[in-house]
């Protein structure tokens, strides 16, 4: 990728709105897009500017960047658009050189209008995530951070949110830290007293070898752990909400989604097909799935609704049962029960303003929550009680720079893999030189967690999940 090049694209997403933004950003992108506005003063660096959008081939700016029309020359112009113009100066800016960002009106013909006109002039149209990497190529942030921007614009929740913020501010980069360099160090000795053994430069005996790698693998193995929860944040999970015919399913999906999404009447079998919407719980994403009532099928659309539920079931992250609290338990709750035993799941007593009593003595392994679905009695519990199967006994809030990505996973173990052939070669003597492959092979996939060392493969498989514009 030529770093040389002046690029140019919509930094904002397709469609119509209030603002619309093209970003220039390059050794050219003042001369570039100085010809195209006039301004009512001079760029400053850091500054946003007000001006006109002209058509090409009408009188543009004097000679000079940014400066001021004449009053005569601005009567003549043809304006297109009222614009806000901010330049950021290399090396203070999101790339690190020159960046000119027009605020325009969100129309598409005008924002693609001025990228034509950009490109006309010598700009190139930006690959995706062009921006960020050459962020990344110039050293302004690390490849953890980059993929944190594309985790903030991909967000759904305000948790998400601040957990790539985080990652942005270069958390996980501050985690791994410490436990590269005392990798480096160990690296270090080892290798002093390989190259130095002539001038009495001691070398490690193996208990002090294996303490020292220990010192890196506990909170190596602390981070990897972090991977079960940080997966959930970032991907999100599915719940499927279960159980035979007028129990309750759809009103307590509704309750869940806090609007009517789903069909609710007095008739069982209402439901024939999965109904969906995700929500936040805990900040986390959970797409909630409504199915059809489990039970003999009646017609055919049945079936295949009961098909489906099934198939939803068995796919889902959480399981929700939801039984009659005001009916003793039919063959179709407990065959569920019994499905669900070795899973994830959650036993829900709905109806509980008819008649409790009936299901006060159910004796099952799975946690029991009881509510109405039509008062709302119960549902902040329930909540709670599917929070706790997400995280268990995770606080999200007291720990930062936790992996939210197979990608960073799979090098962690990695990593993790390597010094346990280290911790082998010590126990089996072998020489010095032959356990610092090993080490080496743990501290490489670190470095390719931040990018200190990585492939233009790796590059482009990242960036290329980027939005162009960012």
């Amino acid at each position: 990728m030529n770093l040389d090049d002046t690029i140019v694209a919509i930094a904002t997403p397709p469609g119509r709105g209030g603002i619309g933004v093209v970003r220039l950003a390059g050794p050219e992108a003042i001369a570039i897009a100085q010809p195209m506005l006039h301004l009512k003063h001079a760029l400053e660096p850091g500054r946003a500017v007000f001006g006109d959008l002209i058509e090409p081939g009408t009188p543009a700016q004097n000679a000079g960047a940014g400066v001021p029309t004449h009053p005569t020359e601005r009567s003549s112009a043809t304006r297109i658009d009222e614009v806000v113009v901010t330049y950021f100066q290399k090396p203070h800016s999101y790339t690190t050189g020159d960046i000119i960002e027009i605020s325009a009106h969100g129309s598409p013909v005008v924002l693609r209008h001025i990228v034509e006109s950009a490109i006309a002039r010598g700009a190139r149209l930006a690959e995706p995530g062009e921006f960020t990497m050459r962020a990344f190529l110039n050293g302004r942030i690390d490849l953890t951070q980059a993929e944190a921007v594309r985790d903030l614009i991909e967000s759904q929740t305000l948790f998400q949110a601040k957990v790539a913020a985080q990652q942005l501010e270069g958390a996980l980069s501050k985690r791994l830290q410490p436990i590269k360099q005392k990798l480096i160090e160990l690296i270090a000795l080892l290798e002093a007293g390989i190259d130095f053994a002539e001038d009495d430069v001691s070398v490690l005996p193996p208990d002090q070898i294996l303490k020292h790698i220990a010192e890196v693998q506990v909170p190596l193995a602390e981070l990897a752990g972090s991977f079960a929860y940080g997966n959930i944040v970032h991907q999100g999970l599915t719940l499927a909400i279960v159980g035979r015919p007028n129990v309750g399913k759809s009103s307590l999906f509704n309750c869940l989604v806090e609007r009517e999404r789903a069909i609710v009447t007095a008739t069982p079998g209402t439901t024939r097909d999965l109904v969906s919407e995700t929500v936040a719980i805990g900040g986390i994403p959970v797409k909630l799935v409504d199915t059809a009532g489990i039970r003999r099928a009646l017609d055919e659309a049945e079936s295949i609704g009961i098909q489906k539920s099934m198939e939803a079931l068995a796919d889902a992250d959480i399981v929700l049962i939801v039984l009659d609290a005001s009916q003793p338990l039919e063959s179709e709750d407990r065959e569920l029960l019994a499905q669900v035993e070795a899973r994830t799941a959650i036993a829900v007593q709905n109806k509980v303003d008819l008649d409790g009593s009936s299901l006060s003595r159910l004796h099952v392994q799975l946690p029991v929550v009881r509510t109405c679905a039509i008062t709302g009695a119960g549902i902040p519990e329930l909540r709670s009680e599917i929070l706790r199967h997400i995280a268990g006994d995770h606080i999200p809030q007291a720990e930062t720079g936790f992996l939210t990505n197979i990608r960073h996973q799979c090098l962690v173990q990695g990593s993790m893999n390597a010094l346990e052939n280290a911790i082998q070669a010590v126990g089996n003597r072998f020489p010095h030189e032959m356990l610092l492959l090993d080490l080496y092979n743990a501290l490489r996939p670190l470095d390719e967690i931040t990018g200190a060392t990585t492939t233009d493969d790796i590059l482009n498989l990242i960036f290329s999940t980027f939005c162009i514009g960012k």
